[in-house]
């Protein structure tokens, strides 16, 4: 989701790496779960997230989409996105007493906050929101923050959807509106509703990205 943004009022002012250490350590958010409420649809998921979510629900893909998730027009495209519920606005898969309970199978977005990613030059960094999180943070090593196994390979597709998204939202600009629209269902059902193998993504992802791209990009 592109946002424009001002790092300089909503960051530290540095550019963070895998590698790098980030005062971003919450200790567990014990008693805290503010960022779980009322995020509208900016949760925005991408297809790992998704087949992460299937694992934790044990659910198929078109189940998770009748019960968790919401789908709205995101940059000209229809993306799934985590949905809220009750009078709290409280993420679908929060407890409770305030915990997740798919925290081991949680979004992309969850795992960075209370940090960001800037996109620029086909590549991104991480930045540090400074605003976004109450809690007395410690430093700890991005990697590590993010908890996800062979981070670089995860770097690599994140990267890698994130501009096939820009790629095919410039693209679709000569389209009509019905065009605009069926062109995102597909990469809807190709890349979310159809289900991956339980035990790899990445190689699946690869070759749909592959045939999407030689269909829509040339």
């Amino acid at each position: 989701m592109r946002r424009e943004i001002d790092l300089n009022e909503i960051s530290d002012g540095r550019k963070y790496r895998a590698g790098d250490m980030v005062r971003a350590d919450c200790r567990g958010c014990v008693g805290c779960s503010a960022c779980c409420h009322n995020m509208g649809s900016s949760i925005v998921l991408d297809p790992m997230d998704v087949w992460r979510l299937t694992k934790a629900a044990d659910k198929s893909p078109e189940e998770l989409f009748d019960s968790a998730l919401e789908l709205n027009v995101v940059d000209g495209l229809i993306l799934p996105n985590l949905k809220m519920t009750g009078e709290e606005r409280a993420c679908v898969f929060l407890s409770g007493e305030g915990r997740c309970t798919v925290h081991e199978f949680r979004p992309g977005f969850c795992r960075m906050f209370p940090l960001g990613r800037y996109y620029e030059n086909r590549s991104f960094w991480y930045f540090l929101q400074i605003h976004e999180c109450p809690k007395n943070k410690t430093k700890i090593k991005v990697e590590k923050w993010l908890g996800i196994s062979d981070i670089r390979r995860y770097e690599a597709y994140i990267n890698d959807w994130h501009y096939f998204l820009k790629d095919i939202e410039e693209a679709l600009e000569g389209y009509g509106e019905e065009e605009r629209r069926q062109m995102s269902l597909y990469l809807l059902r190709q890349f979310y509703l159809s289900a991956y193998p339980q035990d790899e993504f990445y190689s699946e992802f690869d070759r749909r990205l592959k045939k999407a791209k030689n269909m829509f990009l040339g």
